[in-house]
C-alpha cells in the first residue's frame, strides 16, 4: 500500500524530511490506522506493525493531545524482526478532531486527526435532537474540517425530506444527506464525499447505524451490528477500538465508538461562530457592538427572536454553548503542577496499556 493511497502529501513529506535528522537511528513515516486505547497499529509503505510510544515522546510531549491517535501520521524506527515498532515522533497535523469527556478536567479525549471531512450521523428513527447537531457542528468545524451531516434510517422516516429541510436550515452551506444504511438508500453520496486520498471520520452516538452505515460502503459485513432499544432509541457500543478503512473508491474512513457526550474545549471560539453563522450576522444590526443580547435597546437578534425570523432554541443553543466554550477557557488555565499531573496519568495510561499488550503476546 502506497502512503499516498493513505493521504500522504508534499507537507507531510517535508515535515518528516525535517524531522529524521533529529534521531540517530532510521526512521520510515506511517499513519496510525488502528487505536485500541494506548494500542496502536501504523501502517507503513510495506507492512502494518504494532507500535508503542518511545518514552521521550511520552515524557516531552506538552499534554496528552500531542501524542498518538488514530489518522496521525507518525516517524517509526521498525524493528528487526516481528517485534514492536517504537513510535518516535508525530508529524504536525492538519487538522484535529478532539471533545471535552463529561466530568473529567484532563485534556481533551483525542477523536481522530488529519481529516477532511466529518460526517455527523444523526437517526431519524425517533431520536432525532437539532440542538445536537449544532453542538457537533461546533465541534466539527472547530477541528479544521469541513462537516457534512448524516440522517441516517430515513427508511423510518416518512417526514424525512422535511427533516433534511430543518437541519439545512440550521446548518448554511453544509451537506445534509438521508440515507437508509439499511436498505442502502442515499448511501452513495457519501463515497462523493470521500474521493481517493481524502480522509473523512464517523462522528454520533450508539445506535445511529455508524456500523452498518461502514459495512454498506465497504460492500462487506466487517463490523458487528446490533439492534437498538426500541423503548428509547439506544444501543450499545459494538464497536469498541478506532479504526481507518479504506473504501472501494479510496476514500479514507474512520470509524469508533459512539458518543452520547460532545463536550466542547475552551479556546477560540471560530467552530461556534460557523454554526451559528445567522446570529452573527443578525448582531451586525445590533445598535451596540458589545451587545449581548439579553435585553439591551436596538438588539436585532433579539427584534428577530421576535419576529419569528430566528427561532429562540436556536439562540439559546448558541448562547449555552458560548457560557460552555468560556467556562471550559477558564479551567484550562491550570497550574503548571495541575498541567503536570494531567500529563502523568495520560504518560501512564499508555505505557500500561502497552505493558499488557506485550505480556499478552510473551
Amino acid at each position: 500500500m502506497s502512503l499516498e493511497s493513505l493521504g500522504w502529501g508534499p507537507a507531510f513529506t517535508h515535515a518528516f524530511a525535517s524531522l529524521v535528522s533529529q534521531f540517530p537511528h532510521p526512521l520510515v513515516p506511517g499513519r496510525v490506522v488502528r487505536q485500541q486505547r494506548g494500542l496502536l497499529t501504523v501502517q507503513t509503505a510495506s507492512r502494518a506493525v504494532l507500535a508503542r510510544t518511545a518514552g521521550r515522546l511520552l515524557h516531552q510531549a506538552p499534554g496528552a493531545q500531542a501524542l498518538p491517535t488514530i489518522g496521525d501520521w507518525v516517524a517509526l524506527q521498525l524493528p528487526d524482526g516481528e517485534g514492536e515498532a517504537l513510535l518516535h515522533a508525530v508529524l504536525p497535523r492538519t487538522s484535529v478532531l478532539a471533545r471535552r469527556e463529561a466530568g473529567s478536567e484532563r485534556d481533551g479525549q483525542l477523536i481522530a486527526a488529519n481529516l477532511d471531512v466529518v460526517f455527523l450521523a444523526a437517526g431519524l428513527d425517533g431520536n432525532f435532537n437539532p440542538r445536537r447537531i449544532e453542538r457537533a457542528l461546533s465541534l466539527a468545524w472547530s477541528s479544521g474540517a469541513s462537516p457534512v451531516v448524516l440522517l441516517t434510517k430515513a427508511d423510518l422516516q416518512p417526514g424525512a425530506a422535511s427533516l433534511v429541510a430543518e437541519v439545512e436550515a440550521l446548518a448554511p452551506g453544509v451537506p445534509v444527506l438521508a440515507l437508509s444504511a439499511r436498505t442502502g438508500e442515499g448511501v452513495e453520496s457519501v463515497s462523493a464525499h470521500l474521493p481517493a486520498g481524502k480522509t473523512g471520520a464517523l462522528l454520533g452516538s450508539s445506535g445511529v447505524g455508524k456500523s452498518t452505515l461502514v459495512n454498506r460502503l465497504l460492500g462487506d459485513s466487517r463490523l458487528v451490528t446490533q439492534a437498538v432499544r426500541e423503548e428509547d432509541d439506544k444501543g450499545r457500543h459494538t464497536t469498541t477500538h478506532r479504526e481507518l478503512f479504506v473504501l472501494p473508491g479510496g476514500g479514507l474512513l474512520i470509524d469508533g465508538p459512539g458518543m452520547r457526550e460532545l463536550g466542547l474545549l475552551g479556546g477560540e471560539d471560530e467552530g461556534i461562530e460557523q454554526t451559528f453563522s445567522d446570529i452573527l450576522e443578525l448582531a451586525e444590526g445590533c445598535r451596540f457592538s458589545d451587545c449581548q443580547h439579553q435585553g439591551e435597546p436596538g438588539c436585532a437578534v433579539r427584534a428577530a427572536v421576535a419576529s419569528g425570523a430566528l427561532p429562540e432554541a436556536r439562540l439559546a443553543s448558541y448562547e449555552r454553548l458560548r457560557r460552555e466554550q468560556a467556562f471550559q477557557a477558564r479551567k484550562a488555565s491550570v497550574t503548571p503542577e495541575r498541567e503536570n499531573r494531567r500529563h502523568e496519568r495520560a504518560r501512564t495510561t499508555m505505557a500500561w496499556d502497552a505493558l499488557r499488550s506485550k505480556r499478552r503476546r510473551d
